[in-house]
């Protein structure tokens, strides 16, 4: 069998040629209007930091698949929380399991969506808030020299260690080398300041420290500009695009998911000077 061909790099220079198309793209995607389709409008839709928070961390956590039928779960499982998400998941009981009966999303069934909401009320009667949750495994991470990701998956399930392990796995864990595509989608929702889209309601940490939200789409577009050689999607697919875009803007580089998400969305051709991987479909 013929070895696959190695995937061509951008040089600094290059990458710097390349910047303003990115930008153009960027300044084209993240308009107001990008919110109407998109799992961030059930942040959109509160005006309580808490219930942002909380609706935001469900509707990433669950933004799996085509994002008409994810938007039409998160208003479903919203529903059923009678738009209410902080005060349902604070004063959640075992009655109000019934709720999550006939729950269905992908592989969430009622069962893993009844764990989450116990760990997220442990989690606001120890922290208040979830920002405070954040905030506490950032300076962990810090602490340790680890991942954020890491140590948030790990504390998260502190609470409950009886949790299935069937639901621990709708929670990414980049130490065993997942991309944690939907927290760090969250985390720009809401990191990230002065946007028309992300909201900003979390100050734990610095735009400067996001990574971009890897799926199969920004990875294609990433892997045809020569941005990213590797061909698994995963951590350390993370971390090589993470240097390229640092370098693009060290302030904000999580700005460029608007960039590579938006050739897919605006079905806009790269200029053919720019392609630098011809091979990658």
């Amino acid at each position: 069998m013929p070895r696959r061909k190695k995937l061509r790099i951008l040089s600094k220079k290059k990458l710097l040629q390349l910047k303003p198309f990115l930008d153009n793209l960027v300044k084209e995607t993240e308009t107001s209007d990008y919110i109407h389709d998109d799992p961030i409008q059930f942040m959109h839709a509160f005006e309580g930091k808490d219930d942002q928070e909380l609706a935001g961390f469900f509707a990433a956590t669950m933004a799996w698949g085509r994002r008409d039928i994810v938007n039409a779960k998160v208003e479903d499982l919203l529903k059923r929380m009678d738009y209410r998400p902080a005060a349902f998941i604070t004063q959640f009981s075992e009655k109000d399991a019934r709720r999550l009966e006939g729950f269905k999303h992908r592989t969430f069934k009622p069962v893993d969506m009844y764990w989450l909401i116990k760990s997220l009320q442990s989690i606001l009667q120890k922290f208040g808030h979830f920002e405070g949750f954040w905030k506490h495994c950032y300076n962990t991470a810090k602490r340790e020299n680890r991942q954020l990701i890491a140590v948030f998956h790990q504390q998260f399930f502190t609470f409950h260690p009886e949790m299935p392990r069937r639901t621990r796995k709708h929670v990414s864990n980049t130490e065993k080398n997942s991309s944690a595509k939907r927290l760090y989608m969250y985390l720009r929702w809401c990191i990230r300041q002065n946007s028309p889209v992300d909201l900003g309601i979390m100050q734990f940490m610095s735009p400067a420290e996001l990574k971009i939200p890897l799926d199969v789409h920004v990875a294609r577009q990433a892997r045809k500009l020569g941005l990213l050689s590797r061909k698994q999607n995963d951590w350390k697919a993370v971390l090589e695009l993470n240097n390229k875009l640092k370098v693009l803007d060290p302030e904000d580089p999580a700005k460029y998911d608007f960039a590579l998400f938006g050739l897919g969305v605006l079905e806009e051709e790269i200029p053919s000077e720019l392609v630098m991987n011809t091979s990658v479909d």
